[in-house]
């Protein structure tokens, strides 16, 4: 599976974009046994809020910038069959939420596994929802070194 990822990474986060890209690896892993496949290219595109807003009002139509925005797309002819998926993972957003008591680039994994859990086909839409994606999320961010 291929992971890129694109886009200004702050060194506030104490993460180096190899890092990165192995947990968002690891969170595609887990997902794609969800989502009954397996992930052949996902991309994590880190933002700023005014992109994240334009992705958000462009892909979602909702104006404001929001944490993670989640594409996933059939392959195209030509391309092996499997799972392809664009995460939009808002840096701003990550570095305004982050609890006190947790180290930054936590809580901007915390962003990737969300969005990865979505590519997989889970939702939020209700607090039940929310609740099962979020105890996921953080098992995932154990299993990783944070």
């Amino acid at each position: 599976m291929n992971v890129a990822v694109a886009g200004p990474l702050p060194k506030s986060f104490g993460l180096t974009r190899a890092e990165l890209k192995a947990a968002a690896a690891f969170f595609a892993a887990r997902s794609a046994k969800r989502a009954g496949g397996v992930w052949r290219e996902v991309t994590v595109v880190l933002v700023h809020d005014a992109a994240s807003d334009e992705a958000h009002r462009a892909i979602m139509g909702v104006d404001g910038a929001t944490d993670v925005i989640t594409q996933a797309f059939d392959a195209m002819p030509g391309e092996p069959a499997g799972l392809y998926g664009e995460l939009v993972v808002n840096v701003d957003q990550a570095l305004r939420a982050c609890p006190a008591r947790w180290p930054k680039k936590k809580e901007l994994l915390l962003y990737v596994a969300h969005g990865m859990d979505h590519l997989g086909g889970a939702d939020d839409h209700s607090e039940r929802d929310y609740r099962a994606m979020r105890r996921r999320e953080l098992a995932w961010l154990k299993e990783i070194t944070c």
